[in-house]
């Protein structure tokens, strides 16, 4: 494995990479890169972090990067279905995931059209992730709107890291296939590599009961997904490098649900064909003069479209009364997004004392779906933004940071996102930490002109679930916390603890009101729409928990503890009673890997998650505790390296996440790799 912490590389990228092992992860600080945009260690970083290196990610078994984010105190992952994953942070977890920020190499990929992250879609194969950063806090000072509970950075490798070769095969239950082939090289002063992933799933594959609907429900989620991306890196001089990645995914998903009378279906609720195209290109230009003097330009564009055939073809027994012989059709679900960015970023050095990092970004959203919209306009918006983030150095033992991002967007206005941090060292090796922030999430575009309407195959509408939103503003969050890092390298032992309370007002949610006048439906259930609105606040507090022991090189172990509490107002229960049990009041894991020696290693994780109620669209779920288990083995085989793996998953018995009927069962893989 090469460098965990690449900050000093990252900060001179032109130096010689040295390569460091497993063993020394635990030796030194880990660097981070995602709070202020400034190289740091990670006691002194002034927000909490969470480090997912190559090793948790190999030990993990886990091939879908949501799964990854299990590894994290206070997130709750579940897959839902239609490809979709919900993860949530601290609660208010639904299918959207819209209250995170996730980048992969400085390229956001939150969804400006519904908030979602689309992470089944991303043109990334975990085979080339270098690490996962996730900042444990609001960080909009830094990333701005919607770096709201928790930024995710997924940092991937570098050109000049994989060189030569690499095949991967997974096959294993429940329709699981993967094939992942990556090559790298170098041309004079070019480093390059392509990668290609072919992955099949197959995430329900029994019937079950859906209580709602009282009659059997045949749930099928059978995907084939295609990516290849690349990245090249040229160094045009000493100082300064050019990079250029692009990425394309193709998705062939057979997705849905049926309620079955008798043999045949009675009606379908879910696109039984979903083909997706994902997109982007991305070009940055870095110039580094020193560890602390540096300036980039960033521009990319990314496209994201996904096309669905009609959704719904009820007879008319479905309505009530009967409608004799009427056909009612919703429509395409096909949704077309776009982003285009151009971003500038500079770190310097002004003072031995006192360091710099500031950027502004302009950005263009846009969004098109008949479906959302009632319309084939183009929904787009412009945003613009500034920050600048300092660290000075006080004393030996003493660190003070603020930074804010003052951004404009296109519905809400101005926004000022500020953060003060104090890091104290009171002791060798023990760092505290205080660190009082505020970041906001604006509306996305459903949330502010979503006005879904259910149209006859005439083109009357039938039924008309949501309307366009008053103007919102965004959701706002203070944030107050108190850390500690610890770091004992005699004994291998890394602690991050926080307490924290975190204020949440304006709360975007929604609400059933009276359809305006002179709205024309053919029927109606109750003549009430939804609509989005600001509906009140809540506060979370508790605290979080993170352990990396590492007292050998053959043993590790990491372990994740949240305990959380939600309080809300009376006005957000009246709107959304379901947010008070949105996250879990206990939320733990563990991941543990041994090294046998002869090239084998066996690793082992635990999950657990409390009670909570999935939002949106989600389930009142119970506690579950899932087991997981990896052996593998390691050997060279005519100059070639190979590993071969085998894992089970949820090896203690099947649970269900998100709804009651999405049952994980119990599932093994077999993978094998090699490189050359």
């Amino acid at each position: 494995m090469r460098a965990l912490a690449l900050g000093a590389a990252l900060a001179c990228p032109h130096a010689a990479q040295a390569a460091v092992t497993e063993a020394d992860f635990l030796d030194e600080m880990p660097v981070v890169l995602s709070v202020s945009r400034l190289s740091q260690p990670l006691n002194e970083a002034p927000a909490a972090v969470t480090i997912i290196d190559q090793d948790m990610i190999r030990a993990s078994g886990f091939r879908d990067i949501p799964d990854l984010l299990r590894l994290v105190p206070g997130f709750s992952v579940a897959y839902t279905r239609t490809n979709t994953w919900a993860v949530g942070y601290h609660g208010l977890a639904d299918a959207y995931s819209r209250r995170f920020q996730v980048l992969v190499d400085g390229r956001s990929i939150y969804s400006a059209a519904f908030g979602a992250v689309q992470w089944q879609e991303l043109p990334l194969s975990i085979d080339d992730i270098e690490r996962i950063e996730v900042v444990r806090g609001p960080n909009a000072a830094t990333f701005g709107s919607n770096a709201f509970f928790a930024v995710i950075n997924i940092i991937t490798k570098e050109a000049v890291q994989v060189p030569g070769s690499f095949a991967s095969v997974q096959y294993g239950s429940h329709g699981m296939a993967g094939l992942t082939l990556r090559h790298g090289g170098k041309t004079d002063d070019m480093n390059y590599r392509l990668t290609f992933s072919a992955q099949n799933r197959d995430r329900f594959d029994q019937d079950t009961y859906d209580s709602g609907w009282m009659k059997p429900l045949r749930l099928f989620e059978e995907t084939r997904t295609y990516l290849v991306n690349g990245r090249a890196d040229y160094r045009v001089s000493a100082t300064d490098e050019v990079s250029a990645q692009f990425g394309v995914t193709i998705g062939d998903w057979q997705s849905g649900r049926l309620f079955l009378v008798g043999p045949d279906p009675l009606h379908e609720l879910e696109p039984r064909q979903q083909d997706v195209n994902n997109a982007y290109v991305q070009l940055k230009f870095r110039r580094v003069l020193g560890a602390d003097e540096e300036w980039s330009l960033q521009f990319y564009h990314s496209r994201n479209d996904e096309e669905a055939p009609a959704q719904l073809s009820l007879p008319g027994a479905f309505f009530v009364p009967p409608i004799p012989g009427m056909v009612t059709s919703i429509g395409d679900r096909d949704t077309l997004q776009t982003r285009t960015s151009l971003e500038f970023q500079a770190n310097s050095r002004l003072s031995p004392a006192l360091r710099m990092a500031w950027g502004a970004e302009l950005r263009r959203e846009t969004a098109e779906s008949l479906f959302n919209f009632d319309d084939t306009d183009t929904h787009d918006g412009v945003l613009g933004r500034v920050n600048a983030n300092l660290e000075w150095r006080v004393r030996h033992d003493l660190l003070l940071q603020g930074g804010a991002m003052v951004e404009h967007h296109y519905y809400t206005g101005l926004d000022v996102s500020p953060r003060v941090a104090l890091n104290y060292d009171f002791l060798p090796g023990q760092t505290l930490r205080l660190n009082v922030s505020q970041a906001y999430r604006t509306p996305t575009f459903v949330e502010q002109e979503g006005n879904i309407v259910y149209r006859l195959t005439t083109g009357q509408a039938a039924d008309i679930r949501t309307i366009p939103a008053d103007d919102l503003q965004p959701e706002r969050i203070r944030s107050y916390e108190i850390g500690y890092v610890g770091h004992s390298r005699r004994w291998g032992l890394q602690l991050d603890a926080k307490l924290f309370y975190d204020r949440i007002d304006r709360y975007i949610g929604t609400d059933a009101v009276p359809l305006p006048s002179g709205s024309e439906t053919f029927i109606l259930a109750d003549g009430t729409a939804r609509e989005s609105l600001n509906s009140g606040s809540f506060s979370l507090r508790g605290g979080d928990l993170q352990l990396n022991w590492k007292p050998t090189h053959a043993f590790r172990l990491s372990a994740q503890y949240a305990r959380v509490y939600v309080s809300t107002s009376d006005a957000l229960d009246a709107v959304d009673d379901d947010v008070k049990d949105s996250a879990p009041r206990n939320n733990f894991s563990l991941l543990a890997r041994y090294d046998l020696g002869q090239g084998w290693t066996v690793s082992s994780g635990v999950y657990y998650s409390g009670s909570m109620d999935w939002l949106d669209q989600g389930d009142e779920m119970e506690p579950f505790t899932r087991v997981d288990a990896r052996l593998a083995r390691r050997w060279i085989w005519q100059g070639r390296e190979v590993e071969a793996a085998l894992v089970g998953q949820a090896l203690n018995g099947d649970y269900s996440e998100f709804r009651a009927e999405n049952v994980f069962s119990q599932r093994v893989y077999g993978s094998l790799s090699f490189a050359w």
